[in-house]
């Protein structure tokens, strides 16, 4: 596990007509703030990242679909410099997965429909504090 990445198991609450699934509390282990919520889809076999954030915890949660996220550490303090770590999120592993300012994160889409992500971000975005690398620059082998 890297340093500061932690994934929660969420609730899913059946009822007729359809699921409650539980995203965030504000007492939540990785909650750190409230600056901005969003969706984004990410198609089959669709990577995106690398991104590094300076200041945004991420809060990534997958309602529908199922998306494959990847971490990388290479922060000088961490011991875990060089370290990937990879978590799949959907219905099946319904969870949270925190992701704290500077380390580097990519996601890829696994499901053939919809796969759809919400970020709960302590901070709203801002160009300024992310940083962006091309997929190659770290040896990371995504499946496809």
């Amino acid at each position: 596990m890297i340093n500061g990445v932690i994934t929660t198991q969420l609730n899913r609450i059946p009822t007729t007509g359809g699921d409650v699934l539980h995203a965030m509390k504000n007492k939540d282990i990785g909650y750190s703030g409230f600056g901005e919520a969003y969706f984004s889809t990410v198609s089959f076999n669709s990577i995106r990242g690398w991104k590094r954030h300076r200041g945004m915890t991420l809060n990534l949660v997958v309602p529908e679909g199922s998306v494959r996220f990847v971490v990388y550490d290479n922060r000088c303090s961490s011991y875990k410099t060089g370290f990937f770590q990879e978590v799949i999120l959907s219905r099946d592993n319904y969870s949270r997965l925190t992701i704290p300012p500077k380390v580097w994160v990519g996601f890829q889409g696994v499901n053939r429909k919809t796969n759809l992500l919400l970020n709960i971000a302590n901070i709203p975005h801002n160009d300024n504090e992310v940083d962006h690398a091309p997929i190659e620059e770290f040896e990371y082998n995504w499946p496809l």
